[in-house]
């Protein structure tokens, strides 16, 4: 069979066979197709050669329109730079930020920038080594080779480069002789620390999962609630609502326990307001007095003498001859809104449970979506209700009062000598005192209570250094009774070691000295070392078992473990000031509400108040009014802050990181390789130390009596 021929197109003449196709549709057109013809071809050539001229040219214009791009993308970014240098300046000038706080501090200056210089020490210290490394690298003191490859670039005279290497040699010794022992010993004991820790931890998340596994909780005696559903047996509830200067958030607080379900000539409401600012005492007063005309049993209260803080309100509303008639009390701060149910969920435990003075709710968020602050915070607080909180109650009856969302038995409070102004922790103090007593604590992880959490960094912080310079303060008045009390040996050591030492004080010692400190100048004494263990896995495992709580924030499991490192400068400045009594020790700051359920409550109240009183009442409405607006316009003013402590330990870190990145990429090498058998000193320039008359083997010597492995 005889193969085709495919030279088809060299016959001249025959332009090729048409083919006519027919489409059946009517749209559709005859199209005729011819083969190519030799004369195509002979100017294809030509055609190729103009085109390659024409693609020279798109490839220059292509060229310019690419540089012409590269041009308008660095003059944005120069320009996106100049805008962001502007922004920073201006920041910079207009919030020098610890120092212009409105709010009036007892904190001494002196005392208060103390941390911070210490921080920023450290950060110039740390650029100070980045820089000295780095020229120590261009001047040759890297590894290159197996052996140490002398790269001279500068071309500095000799004086000036045998000073320097005289530098960093003296340097590398005193680094590798006196500053690798001690801070290595430091890191040491911040691991064990650590590891401590971190069982604590692990023992209360299996407690925890114990606890669920069961389906532990407590539950309330059958007679308890029977005496309420059927019998009608109300004990009589006195209910307080502490408050100062807190208008954003005073009506929620105060209509939701209005609405308490339980007979009201069993209930008594108090509004304790310490609130020092006029208006807020006038819009106070016509929410209680509203209520009053609808039937509530509530009344309002004002010292005149504001000592104590919180301790000094609530030990003022205790004082009043009509409290002996009650039994119960339940406390709730300005932004807490309880359920109408609350009390028939919390008063039945007390039934036929003598030995029982408090029973606790756990919060609840109404703004815990709100920022990435509120998502942070919420990790936090829900791990503290639904691991040590919930364990502590089910296992050993003892916990830290929450200070709010809980019902107290009066006889306990009594006993334990009643609320004390000794500390800015009054809730904690209490507790403490009520469990050497013998009283036991109940807490109910399914009774929630809603509440605001800070939405400002500003406010957050001052409520992280109340929280944790109180128990510091309360430890020191309280170790002795803690000694002395008729209580088992177990407990006293669940007191002072677990609750206080471990909880209180190791905690934010080691998360700050090891992560902050220890850390970044490891990067800068390659000889002291800290297992990857430590740095990343361990943290990593509890951090994922703090957010276990609230699984829908694993996804910001890397901005938790970011934030409780900043957090930490805060908490370990705070922990110092309780315990050696620094002069921010006592200072209380009110945290800031934002009022988020319940926003545009007060023009409206004031807008009602201007329709209903007329005359005499019209001016003063509208003060409030102009005071609210006012109030406003300052609180923005305050979102433009810079926080120095923070961002000195993040350039600290950042500086550590950098270093710690040049010489994973080589070019910054560790100068000390430490080996099971001893030291390799092939990095000692031998050169340059037999120029200044110092042996190898001296060196060896110095550096081998101090690490031995």
């Amino acid at each position: 069979m005889a193969l085709p021929s495919f030279n088809w197109w060299g016959k001249g003449s025959h332009k090729g066979t048409p083919v006519v196709v027919t489409m059946e549709n009517p749209n559709w057109s005859m199209v005729e197709l011819e083969a190519p013809s030799e004369s195509d071809f002979q100017t294809s050539t030509v055609t190729q050669e103009k085109a390659r001229g024409k693609n020279a040219k798109q490839l220059t214009w292509v060229l310019l329109l690419k540089a012409h791009r590269a041009a308008g993308c660095l003059t944005s970014i120069a320009s996106t730079l100049f805008s962001l240098g502007s922004t920073i300046r201006h920041r910079v000038i207009s919030g020098r930020t610890d120092n212009n706080d409105s709010t009036p501090s007892t904190e001494n200056k002196t005392v208060k920038t103390r941390f911070y210089n210490c921080i920023k020490a450290f950060l110039w210290l740390s650029l100070l080594l980045l820089g000295f490394e780095i020229a120590a690298y261009f001047k040759g003191w890297h590894f290159g080779a197996p052996k140490l490859q002398l790269q001279y670039i500068f071309t500095a005279p000799f004086g000036v480069r045998d000073l320097f290497d005289g530098l960093y040699t003296r340097w590398v010794l005193i680094r590798v002789g006196y500053l690798a022992p001690p801070l290595q010993f430091l890191a040491n004991v911040c691991i064990i620390l650590f590891i401590v820790q971190s069982l604590d931890r692990l023992v209360l998340c299996l407690g925890c999962f114990w606890i669920r596994f069961k389906k532990i909780k407590p539950i309330p005696k059958q007679d308890a609630i029977v005496d309420l559903e059927e019998n009608g047996f109300f004990p009589m509830v006195l209910v307080q609502i502490p408050m100062c200067n807190e208008k954003e958030v005073y009506q929620q607080s105060i209509a939701a326990v209005c609405n308490l379900d339980w007979p009201k000539s069993k209930i008594l409401i108090q509004v304790l307001d310490d609130s020092d600012e006029p208006t807020t005492q006038l819009l106070i007063k016509e929410e209680v007095h509203k209520w009053q005309q609808d039937g509530a049993r509530i009344v309002y209260r004002h010292r005149v003498i504001r000592d104590g803080y919180k301790a000094g309100n609530l030990k003022s509303g205790m004082s009043y001859s009509y409290v002996k008639e009650y039994e119960f009390v339940a406390i709730f701060d300005a932004d807490f809104q309880p359920a109408p149910d609350f009390l028939k969920r919390t008063i039945p435990h007390f039934k036929d449970n003598e030995d029982v003075g408090l029973v606790q709710a756990r919060w609840s968020f109404v703004n815990k979506d709100e920022n990435l602050l509120t998502r942070l915070q919420n990790v936090n607080l829900s791990f503290h209700f639904e691991v040590e909180q919930q364990v502590n109650g089910v296992f050993i009856n003892f916990f830290g009062f929450n200070g709010t969302a809980g019902v107290w038995r009066i006889k306990a409070l009594e006993e334990s000598g009643g609320w004390l102004e000794r500390t800015t922790v009054e809730d904690m103090d209490i507790a403490v005192r009520a469990h050497l007593h013998g009283w036991k604590f109940v807490f109910l992880n399914d009774v929630e209570c809603q509440c605001e959490l800070p939405e400002s960094y500003e406010a957050y912080r001052k409520q992280q250094h109340r929280w944790h310079s109180g128990p510091m303060q309360l430890f020191r008045l309280c170790l002795p009774d803690i000694i002395r009390a008729k209580i088992s040996m177990w407990k006293k050591f669940n007191m002072i070691f677990l609750f206080f030492l471990l909880r209180k004080l190791i905690l934010p010692f080691y998360s700050f000295t090891l992560f902050c400190i220890i850390l970044p100048m490891t990067m800068f004494i390659p000889e002291a070392e800290l297992p990857a263990w430590v740095v990343c896995y361990i943290p990593a495992t509890m951090s994922f078992l703090n957010i276990l709580p609230t699984p829908k924030s694993l996804p910001f499991i890397v901005p938790y473990l970011l934030f409780e490192n900043t957090m930490s400068v805060t908490k370990f400045n705070a922990m110092l000031s309780g315990l050696f009594q620094l002069g921010s020790a006592y200072e209380w700051v009110v945290t800031k509400k934002s009022g988020r359920s319940s926003e545009g409550d007060l023009v409206s109240l004031v807008e009602k108040e201007t329709k209903q009183q007329r005359g005499e009442s019209e001016p003063n409405l509208d003060e409030t009014k102009t005071d609210i607006l006012r109030e406003q316009k300052s609180r923005q003013k305050k979102h433009n802050r810079m926080y120095t402590k923070e961002l000195a330990l993040a350039f600290l870190l950042l500086t550590a990181s950098a270093r710690s990145l040049l010489s994973a990429q080589g070019f910054i090498r560790s100068v000390v390789d430490v080996n099971t058998g001893g030291l390799e000193l092939g990095w000692l320039p031998n050169e340059n130390f037999r120029r200044r008359g110092l042996a190898e083997s001296s060196v060896h010597r110095l550096l081998s009596s101090r690490f031995r492995f």
